[in-house]
């Protein structure tokens, strides 16, 4: 009915839009600079060399070829972008001159250790502190600190470091490699990567972008910008000093798990920066379809045989596969192969056939078995180099297969050959291993964003968790001004969220014990109750198979002086008993919080093992069932679940469903600081958690989920007018299946009128897309009946989607045929009007069919007002004040 499109461009309305056009395609500039501002001079420089048509501005200080002006209110003009090369003394006065005058847009190379405050008091949004600036080819614009002029091209690149920035610059105009923006967002004090992917990721000139990321300064909004820049071009990271940060390497960790989450590429270091930006400046990344593991099937054609065993090494040591070239698909290249071709994969065409390389990688890239190929030349002796590197060239140019990556070794002759292929486009590598690298890289860009845009099951883990419980359990550890739970207690919390847990019994003393123990039945553990020892077999305060009441208190008698001898200052408050489990795979799942990313959730290795050899997977909450088994199958522990000897496969879905119940305790209790469940046991028949330890937060401090919950607060019943019910809630991914079955159910003028189109089917990126929402900046409601037989079915959707950095949002809404008549939609639109308004929504848009009359009625029956479409006669546009 209305909307124009799946994914609907975000226009730019509103003092925030207006700001990121300022700032990221300005259309004129002033330069504030302090006299002698060797910063500026350099600035100056750039700005003029690189034939920006904008009007330029000088204040303070004179440059060749701007305009000077006595003051920034002086200026005959409002500038769009300000640059601000002072003494951070003089950046207050000189940004309330810039609001002044209506420029809300700066760049801060400098020192500004209060930027902050000054942007809020000023409401001006500056790049910086420490920023390198901003270049874009596209407009001429180079206003950066950098010692060339970047080419233009179709990366992008947003950096903190200066030095960085430079190094990938300097290499990337020796190997022609050109940029749509460069970015230095500095200290990230100010506008920071969110604001900046949010626009990359509407920018049709940028192909594929670049992030140094030291310091992430508000965990949300970076992750939801992430999210839709990685939904429509490869975003690749690195970041610098991540172990000097945290040597354990935790933090590095789950800032990879909240990249991946949000389908980025994390790299290493330089190294595989640069050769991420040479595979991703020139080979199509838009490979094949395919399941979210599929990528990594990799074919090697060789004019050497010693190079194709190197490059062989290399993808099986990389964790990827050599391609299977089936016999029949050999037999139908073979006639077009130089005679005396060798092997299948790795491919030898032989030396004497060099000028045939290019040939013969095009045909491996065109079968359905390969995903990419490395063509790899080696000089030899007699052959014509031109001739080779013009039709290795030509043939990766044309091939509509795999993407092609080329490796040409050596320096004296293969370096000039390199230079060549590089500025006709071709991604070349010095070595086979580089080579190999970069297929890699490809490969995990396409796993990462498929799995972050992959279609789970309609499977919903079911909780009904005994919140209150919970909420008793720590108001009485609040009320004793304790911070860590009791080993019961943390079981208990655990028992309430519905995880199985070991039966047991906290006593005082020996005779208490054996009591217990008789109780439980036997055999039995015993365990020493003291806040003092987190690892308590390190003291000897864990006793096994205890098999009668008297073996029970001779351990709990003899334990106390034992922990009492090693650890005289440990506060002993007694013992608990448990009932002993049987045999399982031990197994560690943990909660914690990162200074960057906030609250994460890891699986692994369990036991005494688990410090000495970690093997750990991370995510971020919140979970679902697809994501726990994602977890799960990315550590080496899950090899083992799998079963081997004499032991029996675990279930492993059953530890995926403790990993969501751990997340959505995550999520209910933001005052939880961090829990360990060490051990949980796993077989086949299920889990058991033997231990636990549960620590909460300071008072009055919490830490915000990088990725918003569920909100399943919001699902409401509502009954239409002929007493047939529906839920109304949030959708969820898991609506991926019953969204699809609506839109097949649509007639073909309800498609036409809602996606100005004819569409026969939504594929699983539009799906994807519609059904994975960013709840803080996107909302969809979706009417789900229930079917006696069967599951249930979406019947209505109603969508407000939010400009980023503005107050407006644009709305769709579409009803199931059946479902006409009965009041559904305009339910539907104000419960966006309600949560449009929660939001700090001042505006709903939308466009409407000029023919769709019963869409325009409804619409100003809503109060909307209407109005022709500037850009289209066809279109109505509709808009209404919150």
């Amino acid at each position: 009915m209305l909307h124009r499109t799946m994914l609907p461009a975000l226009t730019l309305s509103g003092r925030g839009g207006f700001r990121d056009q300022a700032l990221l395609k300005p259309g004129s500039l002033v330069l504030v600079a302090a006299q002698g501002s060797a910063e500026a001079q350099l600035i100056a420089r750039n700005i003029a060399a690189g034939g920006f048509r904008g009007r330029i501005f000088a204040v303070g200080a004179a440059f060749e070829g701007f305009e000077a002006a006595a003051s920034v209110g002086a200026l005959p003009v409002t500038p769009d972008l300000a640059i601000l090369c002072m003494p951070p003394a003089g950046l207050g006065a000189a940004m309330e001159a810039l609001a002044a005058k209506g420029c809300f847009a700066a760049i801060v190379p400098g020192q500004a250790p209060d930027l902050a405050a000054i942007q809020a008091r000023t409401g001006v949004q500056a790049l910086g502190q420490g920023s390198f600036g901003i270049a874009i080819p596209a407009i001429g614009l180079n206003a950066t600190l950098s010692h060339l002029t970047p080419s233009k091209g179709r990366l992008a690149l947003v950096t903190q470091s200066s030095a960085i920035a430079r190094a990938v610059l300097d290499w990337a105009e020796a190997e022609s490699v050109g940029f749509s923006h460069v970015v230095g967002i500095g200290g990230n004090q100010g506008y920071g990567f969110a604001g900046v992917l949010d626009w990359l990721a509407r920018d049709p000139g940028t192909g594929a972008i670049l992030l140094d990321i030291r310091r992430i300064k508000n965990r949300r909004m970076f992750i939801s910008a992430a999210r839709a820049a990685a939904r429509t071009r490869p975003v690749v990271a690195i970041r610098a000093g991540g172990r000097l940060a945290d040597a354990s390497g935790e933090a590095d960790a789950v800032m990879e798990a909240a990249l991946r989450r949000a389908g980025v590429l994390r790299v290493a270091g330089l190294e595989d920066l640069l050769s991420a930006v040479e595979t991703l400046a020139r080979v199509r990344t838009s490979t094949r379809p395919g399941p979210p593991g599929a990528g990594d099937r990799i074919a090697v054609v060789t004019n050497g045989i010693g190079l194709g065993a190197l490059a062989s090494d290399a993808v099986l040591a990389g964790g990827a596969r050599l391609a299977e070239v089936p016999e029949d698909a050999m037999a139908a290249i073979a006639p077009g192969l130089p005679a005396g071709s060798s092997g299948r994969n790795p491919l030898a065409i032989g030396p004497a056939a060099s000028t045939r390389l290019g040939e013969a990688a095009a045909m491996l890239a065109a079968l359905r078995e390969v995903d990419a190929v490395v063509a790899l030349h080696a000089p030899t002796a007699e052959e014509n180099q031109d001739l080779a590197r013009e039709e290795l060239a030509a043939a990766v140019k044309a091939s509509r297969g795999a993407p092609i990556l080329v490796g040409w070794p050596g320096q004296a002759t293969a370096g000039p050959q390199r230079a060549r292929l590089a500025e006709a486009g071709v991604a070349v590598f010095a070595t086979p291993e580089a080579a190999v690298r970069g297929a890699l890289h490809l490969a995990q860009d396409r796993r990462n964003r498929a799995t972050a845009a992959e279609l789970p099951p309609r499977d919903v883990l079911d909780l009904a968790p005994d919140r209150a419980r919970v909420t008793s359990i720590l108001a009485a550890v609040r009320a004793a001004d304790r911070r860590d739970l009791t080993e019961e207690e943390a079981l208990g919390v655990l028992a309430a969220y519905g995880v199985p847990t070991v039966p047991g019994r906290a006593v005082s003393g020996p005779a208490e014990a054996a009591d217990a123990a008789t109780m439980l039945g036997f055999p039995i553990v015993l365990k020493i109750l003291s806040p003092d020892l987190p690892r308590k077999t390190e003291v000897g305060g864990v006793a096994l198979g205890l098999s009668s009441p008297d073996a029970v208190r001779r351990a709990a008698e003899e334990m106390a002086a034992r922990v009492a001898a090693a650890r005289p200052e440990a506060r002993l408050t007694g013992f608990l008993v448990q009932r002993q489990a049987g045999r399982g795979q031990e197994l560690r799942l943990r909660l914690g919080d990162d200074a960057m990313f906030g609250p994460w959730i890891a699986f692994g290795r369990g036991g005494t093992a688990a410090e000495i050899d970690p093997d750990e997977g991370f995510d971020l909450p919140p979970l679902n069932l697809a994501l726990a088994r994602g977890l799960i199958g990315r550590t080496r522990t899950a090899r083992l679940l799998a079963g081997w000897r004499d032991h029996p496969p675990a279930n492993v879905a059953a530890i995926a469903d403790v990993l969501v119940r751990l997340s959505q305790i995550a999520v209910d209790f933001p005052g939880i600081q961090s829990c360990n469940i060490n051990p949980l046991l796993a077989d086949a028949q299920g889990v058991l958690a033997l231990d636990a330890a549960i620590v909460l937060r300071p008072r009055g401090s919490a830490s915000l989920l990088a990725i918003p919950p569920y909100p399943a607060d919001l699902a409401r019943p509502w009954r239409g007018r002929d007493g047939r019910e529906v839920t109304v809630r949030p959708i969820r991914p898991e609506d991926a299946t019953a969204h699809a079955e609506a839109f097949r159910r649509l007639s073909s003028e309800d498609i036409r009128y809602r996606f100005f189109s004819t569409l026969a089917e939504l594929s699983p990126v539009q799906i994807a897309r519609m059904t994975q929402i960013d709840y803080d900046r996107e909302m969809a409601f979706v009417a789900v009946e229930r079917t006696p037989e069967g599951p249930d079915r979406t019947v209505g959707v109603s969508r407000l989607i939010r400009e980023p950095g503005g107050r407006s949002g644009e709305f769709a809404v579409i009803v199931d045929p059946s479902w006409k008549g009965q009041g559904l939609a305009r339910h539907l639109m104000e419960r966006l009007f309600d949560w449009g308004r929660s939001v700090g929504l001042a505006e709903v848009v939308g466009q409407v069919l000029a023919e769709n009359a019963p869409m325009l009625a409804f619409v100003r029956g809503l109060g909307f007002a209407v109005h022709a479409s500037a850009e289209d006669p066809e279109v109505m546009e509709a808009r209404k004040i919150l």
